[in-house]
């Protein structure tokens, strides 16, 4: 697979709002977005996903020939449970991504697999399941800055036929979600007020904003309880060159306090 890594035009970048895991199995706006992206996109060599569901100490990416499809997640129907996504893994593109990162040591991992935050949405834009897909994970411990200039080391990658994706949700705040109304298309006030600022800074390109989260507001701790869903998102707008086109999919809440917001660079 290394050989095969040969340099292609730039491929693009995209953040997914994954959403609920039923997303997997149900047909809605949502997924017919990705299956139509997943159309128009050039087929990619690899692809590389960042999930806010996988999180570790330390920085890995999974390694293995055949990742296992992870349910990760409890209370859903029969069927959801019995979804697999076999893509195949490649031990050579996960060294080749070991080798280009510099700024940690990135371990290779072969126990984990797909989680849902992965296969949920890849398998919408492939659904063949013939494309490889190695997983990085987030460490936990580091700040959104670190996460925003490891993402910015992946760069060549996109170059080399490797489809970067970070898959998250931009405003995630289980705790606030009006579970009674999950797929009505509203937003609480705060949850409004922090998607329309998160995306004057993502087209604007005020990263910095974006990163320094935490200093944003009442409205951003509220969309942002707890960083693992956004972080995803500063891994793809790490990767955005000077003049590459930005633009927004899927942009609508759900339940109050979910955004589904998603974003194609390049």
């Amino acid at each position: 697979m290394t050989s095969k890594l040969g340099l292609t035009p730039k491929m693009p970048v995209l953040f997914l709002g994954h959403g609920s895991p039923m997303n997997a199995i149900e047909e809605n706006e949502f997924v017919s977005a990705f299956r139509s992206l997943g159309q128009e996109l050039t087929k990619p060599k690899a692809i590389l996903c960042i999930s806010a569901h996988w999180e570790t100490k330390g920085t890995f990416v999974t390694a293995m020939q055949n990742p296992r499809t992870i349910h990760d997640f409890g209370g859903f129907p029969r069927e959801l449970f019995e979804v697999q996504y076999p893509a195949p893994g490649s031990p050579e593109v996960a060294r080749k991504i070991q080798n280009t990162v510099t700024k940690t040591k990135v371990g290779l991992n072969d126990q984990w697999g797909l989680d849902h935050g992965a296969w949920s949405v890849i398998k919408h834009l492939y659904p063949n399941a013939d494309i490889p897909v190695i997983q990085m994970s987030i460490d936990y411990s580091l700040a959104p800055k670190y996460h925003y200039e490891l993402a910015g080391e992946l760069s060549s990658l996109r170059e080399k036929g490797v489809l970067i994706i970070g898959s998250g949700n931009m405003v995630h705040n289980l705790r606030k979600v009006a579970w009674n109304r999950l797929n009505e298309p509203f937003a609480f006030d705060w949850a409004l007020e922090a998607s329309e600022k998160m995306k004057h800074y993502i087209l604007n390109g005020h990263h910095d904003h974006l990163i320094d989260f935490k200093s944003q507001g009442t409205e951003f701790n509220l969309a942002i309880p707890t960083p693992e869903h956004y972080l995803p998102l500063l891994y793809a707008l790490a990767l955005k060159g000077e003049t590459e086109n930005i633009s927004l999919f899927n942009d609508k809440p759900l339940g109050g306090a979910l955004t589904m917001t998603s974003v194609k660079i390049g």
